[in-house]
């Protein structure tokens, strides 16, 4: 665990097609509060389209707003949004927040009863991999970079390859594993895992139905937070066109592909199809708060958290960031009393919701980020607030502004490390913020025999994506090598490269879910586990790993990053590298 931290994930590819079943008419979990305490009948009626600007709302427009007040100031609270006008439509004691319909949020802002007033609308972005050399970005997309000779082979022609050593078809393409010692002879030998471990993929959604992925998924737990928006405020497309009534993707859907990877990487089942997961006997939970266009509600987020919290599951992954602010600074003097007071709620929001999630059991692991720098000296902000498009601006920041989840206490970072061992030049880094690296992907990294897109992480993927993404030909067919084809007994399955931390932070939660699957004790939702003896084993089974010498690294596009602290714990690589070998044997 840090005290400081920042970006998430891996760069994402973004697509706009449906999937099955229907979400909004999931069954109540028995014993499991709502997630919101009703005021009125219709307290969670759809907000109405957020205003022009992408941190407040034009003049006398209303819209919905969550109003987070102090301890005890709920009833304070509720008076200061009455008196501005304001309707209080719903409200969630247990995060302590108002949902209020306002025009005048700074006026509600401006009681003190009241944290800070955060617009319900989107707000993050999911985390990843390189735009381009010299170029990183948030959390997720698939680079799909073409090398010479660009199209694979289906992996049905190359029957040679499969199942050595016992292993899945495309484990030789899975240097990750073999880094991190989950493979036929480490890990898998030893653990698994357990369906009793419930995971969480707080994401973009989950393809419930990839073939590499619908053994382990658990449909009835599985939910989506999010409502789509078909265009931006300014009329811009955003998710497109909707698929599904009201808006709202079916729990087992996936639009974007990488909440897909993410647990494919977390969880793919030893099935003899494609791939398989750090931890392939757990069950996995689709807990969607990323829109198809990749951004995240504070709420759904929020949702997605207390849900988790309430159903037992045991450890949740978190491949994003909170937006519009890339950097969430409580009082930063170039930002408008709103700006200012939206950027604390944010805080303050996912500050209780980690402390909720935490204290039901959850162990909560996040990815770093992907711009390249030292999280513990920030200066310039220019990429916020990111929604909508157009609103971004230059301000100075320092070091109390924050990136969340990734720099909230109780949650794990991770840094990304290519196949040669070394860190990757996208991945944040910085003594307070970095908790333990794993294998993110880095296609520069030329340190070993693998070459270009082979150097990223191969994982499942959605085929309606990829079709939508124009990346299959008429027969199926992969158009680049960033993409590959398994077929098995005439049915075929869908694998993608991507990089990035959004690609790393699933190996910790994979090997965090081996070590409750052997020490977990039976509580809510099948085991448990404190997220403190967790994250104690995950560090202590990690493989320590020291700064470059010299400290200095010079990448190849000349960029340098300084390395500080010792092996046993530093800015690079934390507590060190993630080891599934060792957790599936350690004794406590």
């Amino acid at each position: 665990m840090h005290a400081r931290g920042r970006l998430a994930g891996a760069i994402m590819s973004i697509a706009l097609l449906g999937g099955l079943g229907a979400s909004s008419s999931a069954p109540a979990i028995p014993g499991v509060p709502a997630l919101i305490l009703f005021s009125t009948a219709d307290a969670l009626s759809t907000p109405a389209p957020p205003g022009p600007s992408g941190s407040a709302t034009a003049a006398g427009q209303a819209g919905e707003y969550l109003v987070f007040y102090v301890d005890g100031g709920r009833a304070a609270a509720q008076r200061a949004a009455e008196a501005a006008g304001g309707t209080v439509r719903a409200h969630d004691d247990r995060l302590g927040y108002l949902l209020v319909r306002t025009s005048a949020p700074e006026r509600i802002g401006a009681d003190p009863a009241v944290v800070g007033v955060a617009r319900d609308r989107p707000i993050g972005r999911t985390a990843g991999a390189p735009i381009s050399a010299g170029a990183w970005r948030t959390t997720g997309r698939a680079t799909g970079r073409t090398s010479p000779g660009a199209t694979r082979p289906d992996r049905a022609a190359r029957a040679g390859e499969r199942r050595a050593g016992g292993a899945e078809p495309l484990a030789d393409r899975q240097w990750d594993m073999r880094m991190i010692g989950a493979t036929p002879t480490g890990s898998y030998a030893k653990a698994r895992g357990s369906h009793k471990v419930l995971v969480g993929v707080i994401d973009t959604g989950v393809d419930g139905r990839h073939p590499d992925i619908a053994p382990n998924f658990n449909r009835a737990l599985s939910r989506n937070f999010v409502t789509d928006q078909p265009t931006d405020p300014n009329g811009r497309k955003l998710d497109g066109p909707c698929e599904y009534q009201g808006c709202k993707d079916p729990a087992d859907v996936d639009d974007d592909g990488h909440g897909t990877h993410v647990a494919s990487t977390i969880g793919s089942p030893i099935n003899g199809i494609g791939v398989a997961g750090v931890a392939p006997d757990v069950s996995l939970v689709n807990l969607r708060a990323g829109t198809d266009s990749g951004f995240f509600f504070l709420k759904p987020t929020l949702d997605a958290l207390e849900y988790a919290a309430d159903v037992g599951v045991d450890v949740v992954n978190m491949s994003f960031y909170v937006d519009p602010w890339t950097f969430n600074c409580p009082d930063n003097p170039g930002d408008t009393p709103a700006e200012r007071s939206e950027q604390r709620a944010i805080l303050e929001g996912m500050r209780r919701a980690v402390n909720y999630a935490r204290s039901h059991g959850v162990t909560l692991i996040t990815a770093i980020g992907n711009a390249g720098g030292d999280l513990g000296k920030p200066k310039t902000d220019t990429s916020s607030p990111d929604f909508p498009k157009g609103s971004e601006k230059n301000r100075s920041v320092d070091n109390s502004c924050r990136n969340v989840p990734a720099e909230l206490d109780g949650v794990i970072s991770v840094s990304a490390v290519g196949p040669s061992g070394r860190k990757a030049p996208y991945s944040d880094y910085g003594t307070e913020q970095t908790d333990i690296a794993a294998p993110g992907g880095d296609v520069f990294d030329g340190g070993t025999a693998l070459r270009g897109i082979d150097r990223e992480i191969l994982a499942a993927a959605p085929e309606h994506v990829l079709r939508a993404q124009g990346r299959l030909d008429a027969k199926g067919m992969p158009k680049d090598n960033s993409v590959i084809r398994e077929c098995r007994a005439g049915k075929c399955a869908y694998y993608q490269y991507m990089e990035g931390t959004s690609m790393a932070a699933p190996h910790v939660t994979g090997v965090a879910a081996l070590i409750i699957g052997r020490f977990g004790k039976p509580g809510p939702g099948g085991l448990q586990m404190d997220p403190a003896e967790v994250e104690r084993l995950l560090y202590a089974t990690a493989t320590p790993k020291g700064c470059p010498s010299p400290r200095t690294y010079r990448y190849g596009t000349g960029e340098t990053q300084v390395c500080e602290g010792p092996a046993s714990r530093n800015g690079f690589f934390g507590h060190g590298l993630v080891d599934a070998a060792r957790a599936a044997t350690v004794a406590r």
